[in-house]
């Protein structure tokens, strides 16, 4: 998914120091580190078991997951439920995130308690995915490459909807889906990675006009499910318009 020391330190203390400075964000999903558990384990917890159900409901069912699925096979990079979902406990400020080492996407089963929740956290994280799969995107060193993926997730997963939004008691005038976007994109920014805040706004803004305007593979910003339905329709048909030429 730190900085500045006074002098050299003892060995101990700068195996610290290092470790805090290549944290890239995994403090927020402790289960990363541990040891997996097994399915039995796994299935005397509510939360897990509730996840998963919730996880394949939205894989079976919703327009944007089903999209985002269909263009990650379509790219070379074909998804498994069991191979690249995780459901764990997460920092009590995330529900979810893209572990680009191991090409997984975590599910915060502790915090994600709505069917509604899973949805927009799944889609945003497979537009991570499908961002890693076609580009060569450096996660951990380039923070403008980080950048512009946070704003395609904001911009097409659902995030800033006019109804999200208003649930979060933020709505505005003309130009407020960009600012949502942005906005969105800073503070994940700022939650997996130990810059300043006027760093990520710099990377943000910097990217934010072509970034945005990447809409892919969705074709249009999909402000709602029959947005992301008549989407995924168009989606399907691509491959048939050209066929004949």
């Amino acid at each position: 998914m730190g900085e500045g020391e006074a002098g050299a330190p003892p060995a101990a203390e700068r195996k610290g120091a290092e470790e805090e400075e290549e944290d890239f964000g995994y403090r927020l999903f402790p289960d990363r580190n541990k040891k997996p558990q097994s399915f039995l384990v796994r299935s005397l917890f509510t939360f897990h078991n509730k996840c998963q159900l919730m996880l394949r409901l939205t894989l079976e069912t919703n327009p944007y997951a089903r999209l985002l699925l269909e263009a990650l096979k379509q790219s070379g990079c074909t998804v498994f439920n069991d191979r690249h979902f995780s459901c764990e406990n997460c920092d009590g400020c995330v529900s979810g995130g893209f572990d680009a080492a191991t090409s997984q996407i975590v599910l915060c089963q502790n915090n994600i308690r709505q069917q509604s929740h899973m949805n927009r956290v799944v889609t945003h994280e497979l537009i991570h995915a499908f961002d890693h799969c076609r580009a060569h995107v450096d996660w951990f060193k380039n923070v403008k490459h980080l950048a512009c993926s946070e704003i395609r997730a904001a911009n097409l997963s659902g995030d800033c909807t006019l109804m999200n939004e208003i649930a979060r008691f933020k709505f505005g005038l003309k130009g407020h889906h960009q600012t949502c976007v942005r906005d969105r994109a800073i503070r994940s920014i700022l939650a997996v990675r130990k810059v300043s805040k006027e760093t990520a706004e710099k990377a943000v803004d910097e990217v934010f006009d072509a970034c945005f305007n990447d809409l892919e593979p969705f074709g249009r910003i999909p402000h709602s499910k029959a947005d992301a339905k008549r989407a995924y329709r168009d989606f399907q048909n691509r491959d048939r318009y050209t066929a004949n030429l």
